[in-house]
């Protein structure tokens, strides 16, 4: 359980991080394209990386199922949502835009009860209202 706590607070770190240069490339740039060099520099990275660890035959392997819900887990986050948060840093401050995008666990958590049949528990719901009340805060 540590480590899916330490990976975490990386992606976190990277995820915090990520902002200011989105907003510093985003420039005079549409989102559109800079969503695509985005992609295209994350595809060349990780075919190399797949290719150096031999893990090409992993990829064989993936059944059709889980290839398909991960196809559409990419569609949702990394072209459909990163597009509309391309378009939401490019026109708004990254200090807002930011944590109302990060308040996506409210929506993950409502389906993951919804779709995979999670428990409902005090804690999540405290934290539900802890998150939805930092964004309020986080308007004025």
């Amino acid at each position: 359980m540590f480590s899916a706590y330490l990976f975490a607070g990386i992606a976190m770190l990277f995820w915090g991080i990520a902002p200011i240069f989105g907003k510093l490339g985003l420039g005079s740039t549409q989102p559109l394209i800079a969503l695509t060099i985005r992609s295209f520099i994350i595809s060349i990275i990780l075919l190399i990386t797949v290719t150096v660890s031999g893990q090409w035959e992993n990829i064989l392997r993936i059944t059709s199922k889980d290839a398909t819900y991960i196809a559409f887990e990419g569609i949702c986050a990394a072209l459909l949502g990163q597009l509309a948060y391309y378009y939401a840093l490019k026109y708004g401050d990254v200090s807002q835009i930011s944590p109302l995008v990060a308040a996506f666990p409210l929506i993950a958590l409502l389906l993951s009860i919804m779709v995979l049949g999670e428990k409902i528990t005090l804690c999540k719901v405290a934290a539900s209202f802890l998150i939805a009340g930092g964004v309020v805060l986080l308007r004025y």
